[in-house]
C-alpha cells in the first residue's frame, strides 16, 4: 500500500491524496478494495481524474476535496460521496452504485450512464444526463438540487432525470435552453417554471400521473436524506413531466 495510506482496526482506510498522481491513487484504491476494505476516506483531493474507475465492489468512498474529470467512470457498485464540488463527466458510463455530490458538478454529468444513481446538491453544467440509457433491468437516476445549463437530457435514451431548482426564487424560471434535444427515451421531471421555446422539438410536456408521483417521491426522499432537506416540502411544489414525442426523433429526417 502507498506510504500515505493508514488502515484502522475498524477497516476504514484513510488516504492522503495530496500530491499523489491519479494513476497511483487509483492503484491504491484498487488494492484497498481487493483486500476487503469497505470504507475509504480520501483527503486533500485536488483534481485527480478517474477516481473510482471500474470499481465493482460495495465499498464506500468519501472524498474531501475536488475530484477531477470522470469520477466513477464505468463504476459498478461503490458509493462515492464528494464533500465538495465535482468536475466534468461525473458518472460517465456508470453501471451501478451511487455518487453523491455535496456541491456543484460540471458538464456531462451522467454521460451515457446505464444504471446507478447520482445526486447533486447544487447546480450542474452543460449536457447533464446526455445519452443516459437503460440496460436490461438497470435504469440510471440523476437528481439535481439546483438548476442546469443548456442541453439538459440531450439524446436521452432512458432513465430518470429530476431537476429541482431549489435555488430559484419563488416563481423563478430555469435558464437552460435546448432541454431534451434529441431525446428518445426516459423521462425528465422538472420543478419550477420554463418556457416552451427552451425545450427541444422532440420533447412533450405533461402533468404527472400517480406513477410519476411515486417515482418522484422515492428519489426526492433519497435526495432530501442525503442533503438535509424536507422531502414533503419539496414535493408540495408543482412538477412537470418532459417526455420524448418519438422513439426515433431523426427518422423523419434520414429515413426514406
Amino acid at each position: 500500500m502507498n506510504s500515505k495510506m493508514k488502515e484502522k482496526s475498524n477497516s476504514v482506510v484513510k488516504i492522503d491524496a495530496g500530491g499523489v498522481y491519479y494513476k497511483q491513487l487509483n492503484i491504491s484504491l484498487r488494492e484497498a478494495t481487493s483486500n476487503g476494505t469497505r470504507k475509504i476516506e480520501l483527503y486533500n483531493v485536488h483534481g485527480q481524474r478517474y477516481i473510482g474507475t471500474d470499481l465493482d465492489k460495495p465499498v464506500e468512498i468519501q472524498i474531501f476535496g475536488t475530484p477531477g474529470n470522470d469520477l466513477g467512470v464505468f463504476m459498478n457498485g461503490p458509493r462515492i460521496t464528494v464533500r465538495g464540488n465535482a468536475q466534468d463527466g461525473c458518472g460517465n458510463t456508470m453501471n451501478d452504485g451511487e455518487i453523491i455530490v455535496h456541491g456543484h458538478a460540471g458538464d456531462t454529468i451522467g454521460l451515457s450512464a446505464r444504471g446507478g444513481k447520482i445526486f447533486v446538491r447544487e447546480d450542474v453544467g452543460y449536457r447533464a444526463g446526455i445519452h443516459m440509457k437503460e440496460y436490461q433491468d438497470k435504469k440510471p437516476v440523476l437528481v439535481i438540487g439546483g438548476t442546469a445549463q443548456d442541453f439538459l437530457g440531450e439524446y436521452m435514451a432512458g432513465g430518470v432525470l429530476i431537476l429541482l431548482g431549489l435555488n430559484l426564487s419563488e416563481g423563478g424560471y430555469h435558464k437552460a435552453k435546448f432541454i431534451g434535444t434529441g431525446m428518445h427515451g426516459g423521462v425528465i421531471y422538472l420543478r419550477g417554471n420554463i418556457e416552451e421555446h427552451q425545450l427541444g422539438r422532440e420533447v412533450g410536456i405533461a402533468e404527472l400521473d400517480e406513477n410519476d408521483r411515486r417515482i418522484l417521491k422515492r428519489y426526492v426522499t433519497e435526495f432530501a436524506g442525503h442533503f438535509g432537506y424536507d422531502a414533503e416540502v419539496i414535493l408540495r411544489s408543482r412538477f412537470i413531466k418532459l417526455f420524448p414525442c418519438w422513439l426515433r426523433p431523426y427518422s423523419r429526417l434520414y429515413a426514406y
